[in-house]
């Protein structure tokens, strides 16, 4: 049998209208591993949030500035009349 006529997708039997990879095509044989290899790591990397699934940094609570603000030192004169 001659695996180079073979067509890199095939129509599926189902009655749909899909395509699935021909793994009996060398190429289509090399989508199917790639994909699975895709899809294993993504499914890795979601699973231990690393990547692009990494959460953002949590943000620092608000915290005010210091209160510096002192009172005026009173005066020595007696207030004007």
């Amino acid at each position: 049998m001659r695996y180079d006529d073979e067509p890199v997708f095939r129509r599926s039997k189902w009655g749909t209208n899909r395509y699935y990879y021909n793994p009996h095509n060398p190429f289509g044989l090399a989508l199917i591993i790639v994909t699975l290899l895709f899809v294993g790591t993504m499914l890795v990397l979601m699973a231990n949030r690393a990547g692009p699934f990494k959460p953002s940094p949590a943000r620092a609570p608000w915290s005010p500035p210091p209160y510096d603000y002192s009172r005026p030192s009173p005066s020595i004169s007696p207030p004007g009349p």
